[in-house]
């Protein structure tokens, strides 16, 4: 009887895909599964990458020192080997690998899930076999029996795991040749330590750098601004000058210039009511929720990627590493036919729900590979899941109710007075339905929100009113530091702040830098490196950090348009328009250029002198032997 062998990422998964079977036994490292279509089946698992590439020492001996003269470390073929610790579960799979007929590759449905499970399959000398592969969008056991008996075919998705092999090896090959090249140079110029060079995580640390130099730069300056109080027959209501004023003595100026005196008669040139719609917002994709959850409950990007993937794996929301923000019409049609349950859940009614799909929220068309994060069909008891868990589930309970409630409706009034030809502005608001805004009636009000629901009275063009003048100080503002919900959409976004028109269509294509399941484990790898520190919330570059940007901030590794230009030929692979010797061969290049570089960019940057005062700085006393400096290492 033919064997057919599922290769799953990990226990939490195969055993997802156990509960589907008709029959399962768990075995050590593996469970036996069966039913009608597959009589004789075994679901294994990896514990994510089972399979690594090569250390430089496994190529040769003397690449294992830090040495400049052994730059750069370029192999004449890349080879992978069984990952460090996670020989037995090699073991295990390799063996019903070798008995199959069929492989199912069932790891998570994007190129690093590929990547992970063929290239244990190409290690383990089976890669001539036939593949399928499973693709779903939940762990839901109908969700999961429904891929099984719609498999696709293997073939399909070799360039997507070519792309991740690519990207794999690329990084490596960065890694491991800039990191020993600036460490190296930065020791050469007194520096402790090692400093690690990144694709992705170097030009990041950049972009917060200069945000914190933006900051440190910033001189906060007084400015003023006029108001007046307006009394007409049926009410009082304040209206506002465009302008603004360096100093209290320029606005008084101004008032006398335009005699702006108290009681001054002024009459009402203009009055314009129009009704706004305002549309729920779009549902999340991960980047989206990492924000929200970050604004919101202060999770860091990585911590709230695990409390939702940890939702998936208990089935009750959709796959979280989602570059979208839509859903197709199946999704539509199941999340409409639950809608009752999901209210029931959370106590909440919704009394002429929107029951047509909206493009805004439902477009197959934008639906490459996976949807939205959206509730499944399986409903959690709440009070079984721990705070954060129930924050981040209502996070996406809620987004996707939004969807089938009415738009937010209010009129928006704009009243024009003017006042010896100056001109004064008022906005009022007036709430005609509440819309999806009911279920965010706790959020906070800013000052801007409420000055714009000012009550205003029933007022007509030509009326006079009369005025009352006052000044209101305020300060520039400072950009604000990034906080790792703010950062992850900067690296989303970071094409629109391009002052290159070429690098912002590259940056705007490729999505910025990172990839939606990437991003939080740069900012990870950033703190562990100690390049940044959370103070509150908000993202500070440590000294080391602001180190090593002294030194890139001219070197091509700091710009986020060469990573993007990367990242744009990475999917060109996965489109089957590039190839990865080409993508190699641009990366070998890049290496000997900043090879031949790097020197130069040391010897015209003030890291010595750094160095000496940060040694002094860590001295804790002097030798009482040799009179020398005690350091604090």
């Amino acid at each position: 009887m033919s064997k057919t062998v599922i290769m799953a990422e990990k226990p939490s998964q195969a055993s997802a895909y156990a509960d589907a079977f008709d029959r399962s036994e768990r075995k050590d490292g593996y469970f036996v599964v069966s039913d009608k279509e597959f009589p004789n089946a075994v679901i294994t698992y990896g514990f994510g990458h089972l399979v690594s590439l090569f250390s430089p020492e496994d190529y040769h001996k003397e690449w294992k020192k830090w040495d400049l003269n052994t730059l750069p470390i370029l192999p004449d073929q890349y080879q992978f080997k069984v990952s460090d610790g996670k020989q037995k579960q090699y073991t295990i799979v390799k063996k019903h690998l070798d008995e199959a007929d069929t492989i199912i590759i069932a790891t998570d449905g994007d190129r690093e899930g590929e990547a992970i499970a063929r290239l244990i399959i190409n290690l383990s000398g089976n890669n001539h076999k036939q593949l399928k592969r499973l693709w779903i969008n939940s762990l839901e056991k109908e969700e999961i029996k429904n891929g099984f008996r719609h498999l696709r075919n293997g073939e399909e998705f070799y360039s997507s795991y070519k792309e991740a092999e690519t990207r794999q090896i690329a990084d490596w090959l960065v890694g491991m040749n800039l990191s020993r090249l600036y460490t190296l140079y930065m020791q050469k110029s007194g520096m402790k330590g090692v400093f690690s060079i990144g694709r992705v995580q170097t030009p990041t640390l950049y972009l917060i750098y200069q945000r914190n130099k933006e900051i440190a730069a910033f001189v906060s300056k007084p400015f003023f601004e006029l108001y007046g109080r307006f009394s007409h027959e049926k009410g009082i209501y304040q209206g506002k000058y465009a302008g603004r004023f360096d100093s209290e003595h320029d606005l008084e100026a101004f008032k006398e210039k335009h005699e702006l005196n108290d009681h001054a008669p002024g009459h009402i040139t203009s009055v314009k009511t129009e009704e706004k719609k305002q549309f729920a917002p779009k549902l999340f994709s991960l980047s989206d929720l990492q924000a929200t959850a970050n604004k919101r409950f202060h999770y860091g990007a990585s911590e709230s990627l695990k409390i939702v993937q940890g939702l998936y794996e208990k089935k009750i929301v959709s796959y979280p590493r989602t570059d979208t923000n839509y859903i197709g019409s199946p999704e539509f049609d199941y999340l409409k036919s639950a809608l009752p349950s999901y209210l029931n859940l959370v106590n909440e009614t919704i009394d002429e729900p929107q029951l047509k799909e909206n493009k805004r929220y439902v477009n197959g068309a934008n639906v490459q590979e996976h949807y939205a994060i959206i509730p499944t069909r399986t409903l959690p008891k709440l009070t079984a899941l721990s705070q954060k868990e129930r924050n981040i589930y209502e996070l996406i309970l809620y987004r996707t109710l939004s969807m089938f409630e009415k738009p937010y409706i209010y009129d928006e009034t704009t009243i024009e007075t003017t006042v010896n030809d100056i001109l004064f502005k008022t906005t009022g608001k007036v709430e005609k339905a509440i819309g999806w805004k009911k279920f965010y009636k706790n959020e906070k009000k800013t000052k801007h929100t409420k000055e714009e629901n000012q009550t205003l009275p029933s007022v007509r063009e030509g009326d006079a009113v009369v005025s009352h003048f006052y000044a209101k100080e305020g300060k520039t503002q400072p950009p604000k530091y990034y906080t790792e919900g703010t950062l992850i959409t900067a690296m989303k976004n970071v094409g629109r702040d391009a002052e290159d028109e070429e690098n912002k269509v590259i940056l705007r294509e490729t999505e910025g830098i990172g990839t939606e399941a990437t991003r939080a484990n740069v900012i990870e790898t950033l703190k562990k490196q100690d390049y940044i520190t959370l103070q509150k919330n908000n993202i500070l570059v440590t000294p080391k950090g602001e180190t090593l940007c002294e030194v890139i901030q001219n070197d091509e590794i700091a710009n986020a348009a060469m990573t993007a230009t990367w990242e744009k030929y990475l999917k060109k692979i996965r489109n089957h328009e590039g190839t990865q010797e080409a993508f190699l061969n641009s990366i070998t290049n890049f290496i000997h250029h900043l090879i031949q570089k790097v020197p130069g960019t040391f010897e015209n940057s003030g890291v010595k002198a750094y160095a000496e005062k940060s040694e002094a700085e860590t001295a804790i006393g002097m030798c009482p032997q040799c009179q020398k400096d005690i350091i604090d290492k």
